[in-house]
């Protein structure tokens, strides 16, 4: 089954807006109303509640976006082709800004970046796990590497059940772990993966369940024939094949970047002509198979 993303439609007002700015010829967007249709997709009222996401900068004087660059994590080497590519507003998957800053120097790497961020007049907006909740969002995404019959949240939102972190699904035709794992290679587009074989080597997968990131506390006793996240720790790993569940890890990233390329479409199709949307070519993974 191919998985169908699910987006809202800006709303009237918004829709107004840009109608009337493109009559009047002027390029791009006020930040404020592309903030709008970012919520739109995906409330930060979905994000947990640990989690650091919104509009994390803004630049003291209002410009229109016509530029946006997407990417997993807000490194230097990010933010200086955000810079080379003029980029007017970085939507950032991570928020670089999580644990409190408490100068902007240019003493670390995270300073440094607001610190250009500011300098160039660039905004900074992160959805996290306000991504990771929304159906048609990043879980959704990696789920849909498989052909489902049924696909749900682990841990559904109280205000949308459809809504909420992970995903556990049912497959159509039970597959073998090699298949599950070319499978997850096409979605992610990646040469390795890992690999936690259970003790039943002739075992078949019935369910999956899905947690992009770092996936052990929503993963934790789920009952799956194979769980798929970025990373879990080696006990948890051992818990998980000694209850006979399958376990493929992609490195943290690896299992959430490839949402980029969809959500560059979705945001496009809302956003329309008047703006540029890249996907960054110098984000990955700090982690490699050598």
């Amino acid at each position: 089954m191919l998985f169908r993303l699910i987006y809202k439609p800006l709303s009237s007002s918004i829709y107004l807006n840009l109608r009337n700015m493109s009559s009047k010829g002027n390029k791009g967007i006020p930040l404020k109303e592309v903030v709008e249709m970012m919520n739109s997709f995906a409330d930060v009222s979905l994000a947990e509640s640990w989690d650091n996401v919104g509009l994390l900068i803004e630049p003291t004087e209002s410009k229109n976006v016509s530029h946006i660059l997407l990417t997993n994590d807000l490194t230097e080497r990010v933010m200086k082709e955000a810079i080379d590519l003029k980029t007017d507003l970085i939507v950032s998957y991570h928020p670089p800004i999580f644990a409190p800053l408490k100068s902007i120097t240019t003493r670390t790497w995270k300073e440094r970046i607001a610190a250009k961020c500011l300098e160039h007049k660039i905004a900074l907006y992160s959805p996290h796990t306000s991504f990771d909740s929304v159906r048609g969002g990043v879980n959704d995404w990696l789920a849909s590497a498989f052909e489902t019959s049924t696909c749900e949240p682990i841990q559904p939102a109280s205000q949308n059940p459809q809504n909420g972190m992970g995903r556990i699904c049912t497959l159509k035709t039970p597959i073998t772990d090699q298949e599950a794992v070319n499978l997850i290679k096409r979605r992610t587009n990646l040469n390795y993966l890992r690999l936690a074989r259970v003790h039943s080597p002739d075992k078949m997968i019935n369910t999956v369940a899905v947690c992009a990131g770092s996936g052990t506390s929503v993963l934790k006793n789920v009952r799956a024939d194979l769980y798929v996240t970025g990373e879990m720790l080696h006990h948890d790993i051992l818990d998980a094949v000694h209850r006979e569940t399958v376990v493929i890890l992609t490195n943290h990233s690896d299992s959430e970047r490839g949402f980029l390329q969809e959500f560059s479409g979705i945001l496009g199709n809302s956003l329309g002509s008047q703006v540029t949307i890249d996907v960054s070519k110098t984000d990955r993974d700090p982690l490699m198979t050598v």
